[in-house]
């Protein structure tokens, strides 16, 4: 019989299916609907910033929101704004309504916030020998959101034809049900983020860390990185004249590359070291610069940069929130969280908004050659605390 904490496990995992695969879905074709729908075509990623924007300003009260009311009643009160924000873009697209269709864009990425606090409700109740599997495991959960969310998009955009892409965004709804009905099922005490009476050390005394600021420089450039060159590719696929249905499948295959790798980043973690495992993501990132400047063939570059671009998130991220597990005490989690949450959403933000007016300037190469400053900060940060630690100057908080 599954103990409790795997049995969260589980149901978050599956929840996250649901919920990435809704994000999935917008982010193969907000970015396209966004063209449609603007006169000045630079701000056709606005909405995919505005998204992000969103997530933005939720990720700090979600946090503490749930400390006060619990991990399952935040999450669902995550969902109940995910389905208002669907019915605002289907509504929006139906009417031909950019600003509209912005608005319900950040009201889906104010649900997203909350879909991100998953991870951290595994860590929640799970031992400190199984909290990166279990973080790992939520995180598996996207391999179903890119099978999901892409194939959505492109099954029902002609649901209301002749307007297009009304169908695909009016399909987040079961995907919002379906998250629903697994959520109601966890089992996560409010007593797992700790004593409220005291809120442990300040929190500049808990981001001062080395190992909290590798964490959050390492998740929050990786991010924007992938949501960068993400939001873009559409665009650029469609713009070399390849149909929608080839910037779908490309899109999979990189949202299949975010998530695959999760069945095994938690035990690469464990044999080789976190740092390593980051390592090993600013080289993937690298390879996603190899491709991307060497041609725009659908395969051979397209699809080959973004399965890398997918795999080298998933190690950053799932390295990055193992990484800054070990930097609070449990009383300290929720604004340690926040903070991290805030500082990647933000960034991620105007990652999003830049992409689209650089790829109507630059074009892709643009692009791909913008990631170079990020992955040369990400790669010194890791490298920095891997000699802090090799020195005995940083140990983790919770060793």
């Amino acid at each position: 019989m599954l103990n409790r904490s795997r049995l969260n496990v589980i149901l978050l995992s599956v929840a996250l299916a649901f919920g990435m695969g809704a994000s999935s879905l917008v982010m193969t074709t907000a970015a396209v609907v966004g063209n449609i729908l603007a006169t000045d075509k630079t701000l056709s990623t606005l909405p995919v910033a505005l998204m992000f924007v969103g997530t933005m300003a939720t990720t700090v009260p979600a946090s503490f929101l749930m400390r006060r009311i619990g991990r399952k009643a935040g999450f669902l009160i995550g969902i109940a704004i995910g389905l208002a924000g669907c019915a605002i873009t289907t509504t929006a697209i139906l009417g031909g309504d950019f600003v509209a269709f912005c608005a319900g864009m950040v009201l889906l990425g104010s649900s997203t916030a909350f879909v991100q606090y998953y991870r951290f409700a595994a860590a929640d109740t799970a031992s400190l020998e199984f909290r990166s599997t279990a973080i790992s495991l939520v995180m598996a959960g996207g391999v179903v959101a890119a099978l999901i969310g892409p194939n959505l998009a492109t099954y029902a955009k002609d649901l209301f034809a002749p307007v297009t892409f009304a169908g695909s965004f009016a399909s987040i709804a079961l995907l919002q049900i379906g998250a629903i009905a697994a959520i109601s099922f966890i089992e996560i005490p409010k007593a797992a983020f700790g004593s409220s009476s005291s809120g442990g050390r300040p929190l500049l005394v808990i981001a001062r860390q080395p190992a909290y600021v590798v964490a959050v420089v390492s998740a929050t450039l990786g991010y924007a990185v992938m949501t960068f060159v993400m939001t873009a590719t559409p665009l650029a696929i469609v713009g070399c004249a390849y149909p929608f249905a080839d910037a779908a499948f490309v899109i999979q295959w990189h949202v299949l590359g975010m998530f695959v790798p999760s069945f095994f980043t938690g035990r690469l973690i464990k044999r080789f070291g976190v740092l390593r495992v980051m390592a090993a993501g600013v080289m993937m990132y690298a390879g996603t610069m190899a491709f991307g400047l060497t041609g725009t063939e659908l395969i051979g570059n397209f699809w080959a940069a973004l399965v890398l671009l997918g795999v080298g998130w998933n190690f950053l991220y799932v390295g990055g929130t193992t990484l800054l597990t070990e930097t609070y005490a449990p009383e300290e989690k929720a604004k340690a969280q926040a903070l991290n949450d805030f500082t990647v959403s933000t960034t991620v933000a105007l990652a999003s908004l830049s992409s689209g007016a650089l790829q109507a300037r630059f074009g892709w190469e643009g692009i791909v050659l913008g990631i170079l400053p990020a992955l040369v900060v990400i790669a010194a940060a890791v490298a920095w605390l891997t000699w802090m630690r090799a020195r005995g100057e940083e140990t983790p908080l919770q060793a």
